[in-house]
């Protein structure tokens, strides 16, 4: 019989849980020889929806523009709902922000080239993201925010 302390990690789902295609300035924009450019923006989300069930999203947002026009905006976000139990408070943090990104984003990936492509555009592949340097990123900022708030 398994020890009820025992840590627990587990995905009960994943799924595409919004996602937008714009192209404000079609169809004079396709007509433009000049090659776009492109701004890509990713984010990460995680909220308790129960005892120790989660949702973690990760957003990506791609902007392609000629001069100031746009020629498509898409964005997606994608879900996952995680069974975590057992695991001491310092391991969350870690959990939420590296390994259920690294979980969702896959699926966030190929709906996003999916998208792009189905709105008559050649895809654009999001490149692999390291969940843990930028999970890194978020934490060194966190914690420079408050000696800045005391140094005022």
């Amino acid at each position: 019989m398994a020890d009820t302390q025992d840590p627990i990690f587990q995905i009960q789902r994943v799924y595409l849980k919004e996602a937008s295609l714009e192209q404000p300035n079609s169809p004079a924009i396709l007509l433009e020889q000049e090659q776009p450019t492109v701004d890509i923006q990713l984010g990460v989300n995680a909220s308790p929806v129960g005892d120790g069930i989660f949702e973690v999203t990760v957003t990506a947002t791609v902007q392609t523009k000629i001069k100031d026009k746009t020629v498509f905006l898409v964005e997606a976000t994608q879900a996952g709902i995680f069974e975590v139990r057992n695991l001491p408070q310092d391991q969350m943090g870690p959990i939420m922000g590296i390994a259920c990104p690294q979980i969702v984003y896959p699926y966030l990936r190929g709906n996003v080239a999916d998208l792009i492509q189905r709105g008559g555009f050649p895809p654009v592949h999001l490149s692999e993201i390291n969940f843990q340097a930028m999970y890194e990123q978020q934490q060194e900022a966190q914690a420079s925010q408050p000696e800045a708030a005391m140094a005022q």
